[in-house]
């Protein structure tokens, strides 16, 4: 038994295969695997979609909403396009709105010479994105987080939000698409001058981690700079060396703000404040490990590559939400969780959606340092499985 069991909270491991009998789910409808690709799906494809999507010569990805219900939404936008080249439909693909530059960075975008049968135009997004880009469009697809169920095939649960999108996109298109799991999309990062800085006055070297303070909703979701820095420092001793903690915080409204700390004993701090996000896209894989709460940023830094196609471990605090479903799905992005987070897990639950009040005050202070920092040693060391 670990600390982290000893202190009422649990760790998921990201590559963990679900069994369908243990969570709450919605069959499919077919076994996918049985199924080739390309093949069409015992199932009608909706019709109309599928008609419109045919005769486009454009598709607009178009999210203004939050960064991590975007960056979950990207398996949609994979799935239509994936369907559009098994059906030969040639299409220029762009991405406008804040998140263009990210969104570009998973290689979904292309712009080849593309015909435009009647000048139609389908539009990809969050319901911001559509209301501001598809008054114009033939077909609209709006990427809801809260509407794909839990899927379940071959008798394994997908619990996880990439994988529900593009299979719901999949029964929707009606024929079986190439991606398996993990269906996130990543990122590709690239050189970066500040990233370069930071690596030349020495915060990349040595032992490196970084934690996300940034939250939309900080009651409930910052886990502190304290409590951040009290598990890095128990990392450090365990390692017997000192440590650099990157503090990662939301935008104070008045731009990029990096702030040094005193050093301590066994840790240095650098306070990263209103760093953008594809700056950070390109400094997280040179960290060891990354800890951050359920936010965009979190699932930015799970999804971020670098250029050996490798990604440090990211490790999500869950306190309320479900930790399979707000997660990337990829396998080096895991989960500590509260038994309430595993519940909703358990029965495919949301607290805000179906209006679940704790019997408890579950926070952020649910987690121990010291038992979060066990998590990370084993993951640093290479314990867990």
């Amino acid at each position: 038994m670990t600390a982290v069991a000893s202190a009422g909270i649990q760790f998921h491991h990201g590559s963990l295969v679900i069994p369908a009998q243990a969570v709450h789910t919605t069959p499919l409808g077919y076994d996918r695997d049985s199924v080739p690709i390309g093949a069409p799906l015992p199932l009608a494809a909706s019709a109309e979609f599928v008609h419109r999507l045919s005769g486009c010569g454009e598709v607009v990805v178009a999210f203004e909403g939050k960064l991590g219900d975007t960056l979950l939404a990207l398996s949609g936008v994979r799935a239509v396009l994936d369907w559009l080249r098994l059906r030969s439909v040639r299409v220029a693909v762009r991405a406008v709105g804040p998140h263009a530059g990210l969104i570009t960075r998973t290689g979904l975008i292309w712009q080849p010479q593309a015909t435009t049968p009647n000048g139609w135009r389908a539009v990809i997004g969050d319901r911001p994105g559509i209301e501001a880009h598809g008054s114009e469009a033939a077909v609209s697809l709006m990427l809801d987080p809260a509407a794909p169920p839990c899927w379940s095939t071959d008798g394994r649960a997908h619990p996880d939000l990439p994988a529900r999108h593009y299979l719901a996109l999949e029964r929707r298109l009606g024929i079986r698409l190439p991606d398996t799991a993990p269906f996130a999309p990543t990122l590709a990062t690239g050189p970066n001058n500040l990233v370069e800085e930071l690596r030349s006055v020495g915060w990349l070297g040595g032992l490196n981690l970084a934690a996300i303070t940034a939250t939309s909703w900080p009651e409930r979701k910052d886990y502190t700079a304290q409590r951040y820095i009290t598990l890095a420092e128990h990392v450090a001793e365990a390692h017997q060396a000192q440590a650099r903690l990157l503090l990662i915080g939301g935008n104070p409204g008045n731009g990029l703000r990096i702030t040094a700390e005193a050093p301590r004993r066994h840790v240095q701090v650098l306070r990263l404040d209103g760093m953008p996000a594809d700056h950070l896209a390109d400094l997280f894989p040179h960290c060891h490990l990354i800890v951050g709460n359920d936010t965009g940023l979190t699932h930015l830094a799970a999804m971020a590559r670098g250029r050996d196609g490798t990604s440090p471990p990211v490790i999500g605090l869950y306190a309320r939400h479900s930790h399979s479903k707000w997660s990337t799905g990829l396998p080096h992005h895991h989960a500590v969780a509260t038994d309430l987070s595993a519940r909703m897990h358990q029965g495919d639950l949301c607290p805000v959606r179906d209006a679940i009040v704790a019997d408890t005050d579950v926070h952020m202070d649910a987690f121990p340092p010291a038992a979060l920092a066990q998590v990370c040693l084993e993951l640093l060391n290479g314990v867990r499985p």
